[in-house]
């Protein structure tokens, strides 16, 4: 019988060798894998502590003034630092910046009344806003507070009106004009390189 009439038989096809081929067996389901538990954040002692302090006060400082300031050995410290890093205690390491020095001369915390259940939402669309600096979920008359700097005032009023205003799930706005404002972690000077060794 010629090849072109044995296709559709419903036949099995033979083997290179001529056998009859072994339909292959159906793949049989994995179940999928839990995710593993989250591990429970290391308790943190004085001296973390006060390292957390320093390194908020200046980002880079090196581990030998940091091991000298808290009276530990470099080695200690720079494992200690490391292990704050590892638990995500520590997230990363930024410049502190003068905004009116930078061109950003208006600065307001803007409360916002939104939508139940639309937070996410509208967490990632203040996240796009130029100059956001903070995006807080908080409890009370409204649902979230948002710090934000611009270059002045004008620039200020047109992100409320046009651009917060216009998110759909965003019901009212308040701003709060920030007239001066003093940083409690502010170490002076810069110095020192990021961490350094010595």
């Amino acid at each position: 019988m010629p090849d072109e009439q044995m296709a559709g038989t419903g036949s099995v096809p033979a083997s290179p060798g001529g056998a009859p081929a072994t339909p292959a067996a159906p793949p049989v389901p994995v179940p999928p894998v839990a995710p593993a538990p989250p591990v429970p954040p290391r308790p943190l002692d004085p001296i973390d502590r006060s390292i957390m302090r320093l390194l908020q006060a200046d980002g880079r400082a090196s581990i030998r003034s940091v091991a000298e300031q808290v009276h530990v050995s470099r080695a200690n410290a720079y494992a200690r630092i490391n292990r704050l890093i590892d638990d995500g205690v520590i997230r990363g390491f930024t410049a502190r910046v003068n905004h009116e020095r930078a061109g950003q001369g208006a600065s307001a915390y803007i409360t916002l009344k939104i939508v139940q259940n639309s937070w996410r939402t509208v967490r990632e669309k203040l996240r796009e806003l130029p100059g956001a600096a903070h995006i807080a979920l908080v409890s009370g008359d409204f649902d979230v507070l948002l710090l934000v700097h611009t270059a002045d005032n004008r620039t200020l009023r047109e992100l409320v009106l046009t651009r917060l205003q216009s998110i759909p799930e965003v019901l009212s706005t308040r701003t709060l004009l920030v007239f001066e404002e003093t940083d409690l972690l502010d170490p002076g000077p810069a110095a020192g390189p990021a961490l350094a060794e010595d």
